[in-house]
């Protein structure tokens, strides 16, 4: 009789644990949730009525203007198009030279492996600076306004190598040295033994290129304003949309028609982000991964 009182005291506590979980994870979710739906309602607002700062998780006087002025005012089509292209060609070249680079560094018998590793982790806390990367890029390379400008400076990223050298370190020494014995040169090893294996690591780097490269605009500012990408004209329509609603404040004209810079950056957050949102559902589990790829040690 007494097992049964306890029995039923556990069940009716795990229950009250329940209910307390399940209210907390809607509270989480709507943390979670309200600031992307309020970016949403800003950007399908009136202009008008969100410099009142009038906003929250709806959009109280629907319009879709925002967006009309975005797609109006400037080629995003031609700079969608750039963007993806150095995001394509940008992801594939960087993953295969990180590979490449991870394979060398990851080879016991390369007498300089220590020395090259070293130096590569102090490029991840001293660099020239802007300064001498303009000098190369501009004057020595001469990539103004060129399309592998958005390419070169990218191919090789540090924490990307030492990410997929931890990861071709976890595997088994028997493979290579079984091809070895075959006669394989290290890029057969490389083409057919190491980059099979590695594709979660490689996916994992390609994500992380791939949103880096989709998130610059830097270098179109300094180095390639012929040649914009999405991001930095979105930049641009922002500062136009600042620039614009001054020139209506100061003579004191607000209309249907005005520009708010919060309507117009809210609009563009969500053209930026978007492509980005529809991806990453599916390769989300490679980000996870990700995250501890890069625990693996000899």
């Amino acid at each position: 009789m007494g097992n049964v009182k306890v029995s039923s005291k556990v069940k009716s506590r795990d229950r009250y644990l329940d209910y307390v979980l399940v209210v907390l994870f809607i509270l989480i979710i709507i943390v979670t949730l309200y600031p992307f739906l309020n970016v949403l309602a800003i950007s399908l607002n009136d202009p008008v009525d969100t410099m009142r700062n009038i906003n929250f998780v709806l959009p109280r006087k629907f319009t879709l203007y925002n967006y009309q002025y975005v797609f109006r005012e400037n080629d995003l089509f031609g700079a969608f198009a750039i963007s993806v292209a150095r995001t394509v060609i940008g992801t594939g070249a960087g993953v295969i030279c990180t590979s490449m680079v991870a394979y060398v560094l990851s080879r016991r018998d390369f007498y300089f492996n220590k020395l090259f590793t070293m130096l590569f982790i102090i490029t991840m806390y001293v660099s020239g600076g802007l300064i001498p990367e303009y000098l190369l890029l501009a004057r020595t390379m001469k990539l103004t306004n060129n399309f592998l400008v958005y390419i070169l400076p990218g191919l090789v990223w540090v924490y990307n190598i030492i990410l997929t050298r931890s990861y071709i370190d976890g595997l088994p020494d028997a493979l290579q040295e079984a091809a070895r014995i075959d006669g394989a040169n290290d890029v057969y090893i490389w083409g057919r033994i190491i980059v099979p294996l590695c594709k979660p690591v490689m996916a994992t780097v390609a994500l992380f290129v791939a949103v880096g490269q989709w998130n610059s605009f830097m270098d179109t500012y300094l180095y390639a304003k012929k040649l914009p990408t999405l991001q930095y004209l979105l930049y641009e329509i922002m500062q136009q949309a600042t620039t614009k609603i001054d020139t209506h404040a100061a003579s004191q004209q607000l209309t249907t028609t005005t520009v708010s810079p919060l309507s117009v950056r809210m609009a563009v957050t969500i053209i930026a982000t978007l492509p980005i949102l529809i991806v990453y559902p599916f390769l989300q589990k490679y980000f996870v991964g990700g995250m501890t790829i890069g625990a693996v040690k000899d």
